[in-house]
C-alpha cells in the first residue's frame, strides 16, 4: 500500500535522499511549463523571442537574488517551454529552521536512520532549492496570470548537483548554447 499524505498517493520525492538542499552548492536546475506548452516565446534563428510570459520568466529569474539569502545565480535560459538555471546556494545551513532537529539519544533498540530526503517531511524549509524555485514559479505565474497572458507549469522540476569546477563549465555552456540546438532539445 503507498503513503497517502492528505488523503492522496504521495508521489516519491526525486530529490536525492542524502542531501540537504539547503547546503552551499550549485545546481542545475530545469523546469518545464505544463504539458510542454510553448508559453515563453519561440526560437528564430537559433535566438530565442521572448513573449510575455517569456519576459516575466527572465526577470524573476534575475530577482531571486534579491529574495533569497545567500543565493547567486549561474547562466540561465529561457526557452520556448522550458528554463534551465544554475542556481548557487552560498555560506552557511540555515540550521535554526524547524527542519533542523538536534541529535537525540538513540531509543533501546534504535531505529533504522532516516535519510536527510525522509526528514523533510513535506516542510522543503527556508531558502532551500525547493522553496526558491517554488517562489520564482509562484511569482512567474502570478505576475502572468494578472496580465491575462496564458502560463502554467508542470508539477515538478529537475535539479542536479554540480560536483566540480569542469561539470559546472560543461553544463554553463549547455545552457549558454540551449537556443541553437533547440531543433534536437529533449524538451522541444
Amino acid at each position: 500500500m503507498s503513503d497517502k499524505f492528505l488523503n492522496k498517493y504521495r508521489i516519491s520525492s526525486t530529490r536525492l535522499q542524502n542531501w540537504d538542499y539547503r547546503w552551499a552548492g550549485a545546481y542545475f536546475i530545469t523546469i518545464c511549463t505544463k504539458n510542454r506548452e510553448h508559453y515563453f516565446g519561440s526560437i528564430t534563428n537559433s535566438e530565442m523571442q521572448l513573449s510575455g510570459a517569456g519576459i516575466l520568466a527572465d526577470v524573476f529569474w534575475h530577482e531571486i537574488k534579491n529574495h533569497s539569502k545567500n543565493v547567486e545565480l549561474g547562466n540561465f535560459v529561457v526557452m520556448p517551454n522550458h528554463v534551465h538555471g544554475i542556481l548557487i546556494l552560498i555560506g552557511d545551513v540555515d540550521t535554526g529552521h524547524a527542519l533542523y532537529l538536534p541529535p537525540q539519544p538513540p531509543p533501546q533498540p534504535p531505529p533504522p536512520p532516516k535519510t536527510i530526503g525522509q526528514q523533510r517531511f513535506q516542510n522543503v524549509g527556508k531558502n532551500s532549492v525547493s522553496s526558491i524555485i517554488g517562489s520564482y514559479k509562484s511569482a512567474v505565474t502570478k505576475h502572468a496570470h494578472r496580465l491575462g497572458l496564458d502560463m502554467e507549469w508542470q508539477e515538478r522540476f529537475h535539479d542536479h548537483i554540480i560536483r566540480d569546477d569542469g561539470e559546472y563549465q560543461r553544463i554553463s555552456k549547455y545552457i549558454a548554447n540551449n537556443p541553437q540546438k533547440w531543433e534536437s532539445d529533449s524538451h522541444k
